[in-house]
């Protein structure tokens, strides 16, 4: 019979062996940098403060873990909730006499123009149909298959024998590679 291990904390050394991995955990799943950073600062937070409760049954890492997926689940809820949407804000014009932010649910409504929005984006379209052909092979197979064909994360796995954790990096370094074609082929036109 097996051994159980009993672990134990030392909060000392969690940013310099944690903090990587918690933070590209997190990126994976909130795709906003300065939110994954927070996220793991509370994580490590909320951590010291239910030290005490810490039984030694799961390794610190995996303790840490559950600790930051609670934070994730609560961020959603909130920015969920009616106060959470509330908070969120929008920019409207990043500059000149029109510059501002407004609350997400009170964004203006687009008036029209539909000739000239069909127009745009079929621009758009192709634009975006050229970076994703420019994606390396792997990054594009993993992105249509999640975004365009809305296949389930373990299909996806299985087929392209990768791990989920895998799976969400490429994903998010796909959409960084798509965002930075679409700022230099469409937004900066």
């Amino acid at each position: 019979m097996a051994e159980k291990t009993n672990h134990v904390l030392d909060s000392s050394k969690w940013v310099e062996m944690y903090a990587d991995f918690l933070y590209n955990y997190a990126i994976t799943r909130v795709d906003n940098s300065e939110l994954a950073k927070d996220l793991v600062q509370e994580t490590f937070f909320s951590g010291l403060k239910a030290a005490k409760n810490f039984k030694g049954l799961a390794s610190e890492r995996t303790w840490l873990v559950s600790i930051l997926k609670r934070k994730i689940i609560d961020q959603y809820r909130k920015m969920n909730s009616t106060k959470g949407k509330a908070e969120v804000s929008v920019n409207f014009y990043e500059d000149g006499p029109k510059k501002g932010r407004w609350i997400e649910e009170m964004v203006p409504q687009h008036w029209g123009n539909e000739a000239e929005n069909q127009i745009e984006n079929e621009e758009l379209k192709g634009t975006l149909e050229g970076c994703i052909e420019k994606l390396p092979q792997k990054y594009k197979t993993v992105f249509l298959l999640k975004n365009v064909e809305m296949y389930e994360t373990e299909e996806i796995c299985n087929e392209l024998g990768i791990t989920a954790s895998n799976l969400w990096v490429i994903i998010h370094r796909a959409r960084h590679q798509l965002r930075k074609c679409l700022e230099d082929n469409w937004f900066a036109k």
